[in-house]
């Protein structure tokens, strides 16, 4: 892989653009509404972890718009999605949707570091989680007896996502039970694929997110992102056996590095979180990088570091302005 030096002081932090209508910033990308009915999203190199901004990652963006644009390419038989094109390295436009006021979570192992994550609940007691009933006896990072949904609350930048079960669901009026059942199905054949095309690239897709919305006509639409090591864990298939057996953690492609390196420090929900060492970052980014060309099967394309990226985002979108 190339050196990184480069770009490691090369972050896209924010992505404000002034000749761009009806900003909105979530908590990775910045999006913007265009009067026709389509948004522009960037995506940007915030981390975000323990519902917080945490630090930037070089390159960050740039491979997650790659990985999700390999994902939704290869999804779209299962669900439509809201792309319609790609203008830049990290941009994607899509159609502008109503988006589904609840964030599905599909598990396949028992692990997570974070408070909606169900390890912690396991690991406190707690055997019912998300309207589903765990037997006792398992361990961290095991295969969970058959795939299940945690759904959450979609909490903005310095929220908290809440747990909910299918029934909170349908009587908080988030969802019609229809489209519970819609989602809950939709989710399941995404992931099941997605399980399937890591498989074969040696990767366990250890769980995910995905976010829906409606489009004008009522029909369900997968948008955000997907299968993404922002939105998704990832573990490294040909170590998985021998390092449950020795009881040590997985090795992964994903946030987690991050995520530990934190948790190791402090309580994240409750104290403020320390500033990240530049090896941390490095390495990150190196995970990011690695996945994006472990999945898609081609090698990354790294940017001019001369050229500061808000400026190439900036001429790529000036037909937009």
């Amino acid at each position: 892989m190339r050196r990184l030096d480069p770009y490691l002081d090369q972050v896209l932090y924010e992505a404000s653009i002034a000749e761009l209508p009806n900003y909105y910033r979530g908590k990775v990308r910045d999006n913007y509404d265009l009067r026709d009915g389509r948004r522009i999203i960037i995506a940007t190199d915030r981390l975000s972890a323990f519902d917080r901004i945490v630090t930037a990652i070089p390159l960050k963006g740039q491979a997650l718009t790659a990985i999700a644009r390999f994902w939704f390419d290869a999804t779209r038989d299962i669900c439509p999605n809201h792309v319609l094109e790609y203008p830049d390295p990290n941009v994607l436009v899509g159609r502008r949707l109503s988006m589904l006021p609840v964030e599905i979570v599909v598990r396949d192992y028992l692990t997570g570091t974070t408070a909606t994550s169900i390890w912690p609940m396991y690991r406190a007691g707690q055997r019912q989680v998300y309207g589903v009933r765990l037997p006792d006896g398992l361990r961290h990072n095991q295969k969970l007896p058959a795939t299940i949904l945690t759904p959450t609350t979609k909490a903005g930048e310095g929220g908290h996502d809440e747990p909910l079960t299918p029934d909170e669901i349908v009587a908080r009026q988030l969802l019609t039970r229809e489209q519970w059942e819609n989602v809950q199905s939709v989710a399941l054949a995404l992931f099941a694929r997605g399980r399937e095309i890591a498989a074969r690239r040696g990767l366990i897709l250890v769980d995910t997110k995905y976010e829906f919305g409606l489009d004008e006509s009522g029909a369900i639409v997968l948008a955000d992102e997907i299968h993404t090591p922002d939105s998704s864990r990832y573990w490294l298939a040909a170590s998985y056996a021998r390092r449950f057996a020795a009881d040590e953690a997985p090795d992964s492609l994903d946030k987690d590095v991050v995520r530990a390196w934190v948790t190791a420090r402090c309580d994240p929900y409750r104290e403020p979180i320390p500033p990240i060492p530049r090896d941390i970052v490095a390495e990150a980014a190196r995970l990011y990088i690695e996945v994006c060309e472990t999945i898609s099967g081609a090698p990354f394309a790294f940017p001019d570091p001369g050229v500061p990226i808000i400026d190439r985002i900036r001429a790529n979108l000036a037909r937009y302005f």
